[in-house]
């Protein structure tokens, strides 16, 4: 078998980015549609694991990194690389817009959580291996706590209904059942986006 350089296939990302612009632009409005549309598409895309450059995988031992990869002109989606070494994982948190979670290499945990004003309730489990792909949103479950669940760098691509890196959103303690607000950003430092803003219309 011959080995597959990543990053040598860019424009299999491109190609995602406009499959997405367009099922935002048609189905933007209809949730559930939109998730259908784009989990096809975003398991086409972390099935060829051919086109995420290096520096966009780059895991560190502090934390899991988050690499934004593109950002709508209109901020109306973001796509973005988690980076997870063993043992490594988030904490309890929400998202306040829809989410996909396509594992692309490794596998991961997911814990769902649901909230109250009783505090944080544990809720279901279950692995993500490659090729998984998950969804979260306010409508269907939106609290939960993700990590890694084997013993190499995973690498799961993200696509939220907004620009996830600056939307304030929350994080929940399970033992004290309080809430902190907080804004993610992004892991890129001086490096920017994969695939700068583009206009498809």
């Amino acid at each position: 078998m011959t080995a597959v350089t990543q990053g040598a296939n860019p424009d299999r990302f491109e190609q995602f980015v406009r499959g997405m612009t367009r099922v935002v632009d048609t189905l933007g409005d209809d949730e559930p549609g939109l998730l259908d549309a784009a989990a096809t598409l975003l398991e086409e895309l972390v099935r060829n694991d051919d086109w995420l450059p290096d520096r966009f995988a780059a895991p560190s031992d502090q934390s899991y990194r988050q690499y934004l990869l593109y950002r709508e002109l209109g901020n109306r989606f973001s796509v973005v690389s988690f980076v997870w070494q063993p043992g490594q994982k988030t904490p309890i948190h929400d998202h306040t817009v829809w989410g996909l979670v396509g594992v692309m290499r490794g596998e991961e945990m997911c814990e769902e959580y649901r909230t109250d004003s009783d505090g944080v309730h544990e809720g279901g489990k279950h692995r993500l291996p490659a090729g998984a792909i998950d969804r979260v949103s306010p409508r269907i479950g939106d609290v939960h706590r993700v990590s890694n669940a084997g013993q190499v760098t995973a690498v799961s691509i993200h696509v939220y209904g907004a620009d996830i890196g600056t939307t304030g959103r929350h994080v929940f303690d399970e033992s004290t059942g309080a809430v902190t607000e907080f804004v993610s950003g992004y892991s890129n430092g001086e490096l920017g986006p994969l695939l700068p803003s583009i206009d498809v219309r």
